[in-house]
């Protein structure tokens, strides 16, 4: 999976990809086949602009694709923004695949895979120690109000 995630396109095929997705867009007609070849190159680039394009680009044909394809799109997207470290976007892409198919192997290859990363950006547990600081900076506030009060 880690393969996946780190592997960069070549930048001649980036090219490639591009050149012919530019083509069929000044034709008017641009192939679903050739928008995702796009979009998956770009997603491999090294540069974040590269891949937030092809993020775009992917939800344009999630939005087109029939239930198969969406699965397909979602796991593709998922990895993008894994590799925009918007981990909380990949996981929720991942959870919708798992949603259909709780026994997708990739897609629970790939939760594991953005836990293991949050768990070790300390990023997994902030929603939880968030919401307990909140709780507990808002009794102070309430001792402090209550005290005052007397």
């Amino acid at each position: 999976m880690e393969e996946v995630i780190n592997e960069v396109v070549d930048p001649e095929d980036l090219k490639k990809f591009e050149k012919k997705y530019n083509k069929e867009l000044v034709a008017g007609q641009i192939t679903t086949n050739t928008q995702f070849e796009y979009a998956w190159a770009l997603t491999r680039s090294k540069y974040g602009n590269d891949i937030k394009k092809g993020v775009g680009l992917l939800e344009e044909l999630f939005q087109q694709g029939d239930e198969q394809t969406q699965r397909d799109y979602l796991y593709y997207l998922s990895i993008a923004n894994f590799r925009l470290k918007d981990y909380e976007k990949a996981l929720k892409y991942c959870r919708a695949i798992l949603h259909v198919e709780p026994r997708n192997h990739q897609a629970l290859e790939m939760e594991k895979l953005i836990k293991d990363k949050m768990a070790k950006e300390g990023l997994l547990g902030m929603a939880i120690i968030g919401g307990a600081a909140a709780v507990a900076i808002g009794g102070i506030a309430a001792l402090g109000f209550a005290v005052s009060k007397k």
